[in-house]
């Protein structure tokens, strides 16, 4: 199966979580498998402490797998070890039609970039970027040469997504 990778890439506060997961709900209903990754620049936890789980962790396994009846997830201690690439992480997703990645500006696969007034920073990711191939923004891009999309337009945007990773083929 041809992986179809898609991201959404900006600022701190740009609204990626918020466009990520718009397009998730609406490219299901349209029928499609859809997967994500999101890259975290800080420590996170998905464990809670006391639970068996994170027990296990604290003990020192490297890897815990939770598996119930409706969901199983595989959490891994990198311990020293680099964070591993994009790819490594994608190698280990189960098939798809298309897997939506947030975050990962320096990675080389196709992307929107998310523009809220708000955002931490407002230079334009696009212009050093040149696998950024659209804008979704809540104010104008005058000035911007890439294809812009209101930020809320999200049936538009999935159309644009589904066109350029060839997902209607």
């Amino acid at each position: 199966m041809i992986q179809r990778i898609f991201g959404v890439t900006g600022w701190k506060n740009s609204g990626k979580t918020t466009l990520t997961e718009r397009l998730v709900s609406e490219l299901v209903s349209r029928g499609w498998k859809v997967s994500t990754v999101k890259h975290a620049h800080h420590g996170f936890d998905i464990d809670k402490a006391g639970t068996d789980s994170f027990r296990h962790r604290e003990a020192g396994a490297r890897e815990v797998a939770i598996v119930s009846g409706r969901r199983w997830a595989l959490m891994h201690e990198l311990d020293g070890d680099e964070e591993p690439a994009l790819g490594e992480i994608l190698a280990r997703l189960a098939p798809c039609d298309i897997v939506l990645v947030e975050g990962y500006k320096q990675e080389s696969h196709i992307k929107i970039e998310a523009r809220r007034r708000g955002a931490r920073d407002h230079t334009p990711l696009s212009q050093n970027d040149p696998n950024i191939i659209a804008v979704a923004a809540d104010h104008p891009q005058p000035h911007e040469r890439l294809p812009v999309f209101d930020i809320d337009d999200i049936p538009t945007i999935a159309d644009f997504i589904e066109t350029s990773v060839r997902l209607n083929i």
